[in-house]
């Protein structure tokens, strides 16, 4: 019976008139917000209005801060469109200067967004090459860590900046402290032709069997590498001899950024690695002491692989003959090996 009346209740409960109850209004919720309220304007605290748009300048400085700053890929990448744009201009606006944009915006060649780099990288190419030649050291240190990065985009763009680099200032990118034996040990240990001296040079795995890609990323290398000596080997013209590079510091007004650079009047210490090489002949003999067994090694290795990479690795074996066969080891010990002797 407790069950038949259980369904009878419930049949006649829809058919119930429900008792509302008068009076006492319900109590209102605590985050309740009185929206009942009417005005003509809204007024914002610290708001700034103006009929002027900002000038070039202020605009420039804003987009170049978005750039080198901004935490979104997009809005680095079309900052550095912009960028772009106005240097490509007739005529170019750059209100900041090329060294002080160098400055902001070479962290980026390790970006880790393609695009980003890949507009970069045109930037760059946009940039006059007298004013980037004052900024050579500054920049082959990020082009370095670019290149030695764990990502293969990341090192193989930076490849690309490198070559710009070269295109546009090869005789003071080889010439700059640290910019010949620093980029050599680069290159050697991005290509894993890695330089020992208890083994004599040669410490890396042999690269069998390599990849497609991976061979392509080598052989991408190895073109690098053979720019960058055909610009350290560079044959000097008959005013760049020995007498008259002495007699020009003598006499004539230094006409190169940072001339007395290799004086070190005020700098840090140097060793071997960050020393300028200010002549061909002084290239020669540090390359010969400690790149050229373990760079022929590699180039021998990389001819067996064949194909793309083959053919680079014998144009580069073509470029280190052409380049070391008027190089004459000499018997008298320079600076360096005195020091290595004391």
């Amino acid at each position: 019976m407790g069950s038949s009346a259980r369904k009878k209740a419930e049949k006649t409960k829809d058919f119930k008139k429900p008792k509302y109850k008068v009076g006492k209004a319900q109590p209102k919720a605590s985050n309740f917000t009185d929206t009942s309220f009417k005005s003509k304007a809204i007024v914002m605290g610290q708001q700034s209005l103006s009929t002027d748009a900002p000038d070039i300048v202020q605009q420039f400085k804003h987009t170049l801060s978005l750039a080198s700053s901004s935490r979104s890929d997009k809005q680095r990448r079309e900052a550095l469109a912009y960028l772009t744009n106005q240097l490509s201009a007739e005529p170019p606006s750059n209100p900041v200067g090329t060294h002080a944009l160098l400055a902001k915006l070479l962290p980026l060649v390790s970006d880790s967004s393609t695009p980003v780099r890949s507009q970069l990288l045109k930037l760059f190419r946009t940039l006059p090459e007298d004013e980037v030649k004052h900024s050579i050291e500054h920049a082959i240190m990020y082009i370095r860590a670019g290149m030695t990065h764990l990502s293969s985009d990341i090192s193989n763009d930076s490849l690309g900046v490198m070559e710009w680099l070269l295109d546009v200032a090869d005789d003071e990118l080889v010439t700059c402290p640290g910019g010949w034996v620093k980029t050599l040990s680069t290159f050697c240990a991005m290509m894993g032709w890695a330089i020992s001296t208890s083994t004599g040079g040669w410490t890396s795995g042999a690269r069998a069997g390599l990849k497609a890609k991976d061979a392509q990323t080598l052989a991408r290398q190895i073109a690098a590498l053979t720019k960058f000596l055909q610009a350290g080997f560079k044959k000097e013209t008959s005013e760049d001899t020995h007498a008259a590079r002495y007699w020009d510091i003598i006499y004539r007004l230094p006409r190169a950024p940072n001339a007395f650079d290799y004086l070190n009047l005020s700098g840090a210490r140097r060793d071997e690695e960050g020393e300028m090489y200010l002549n061909r002949e002084a290239r020669q003999k540090v390359f010969h002491r400690r790149f050229l067994g373990p760079m022929t090694k590699g180039v021998e290795k990389s001819k067996k692989e064949g194909g793309a990479t083959g053919r680079v690795a014998s144009a580069l074996d073509q470029m280190l003959r052409e380049g070391m066969n008027d190089f004459e080891p000499s018997t008298a010990m320079d600076t360096q090996d005195l020091l290595d002797l004391w």
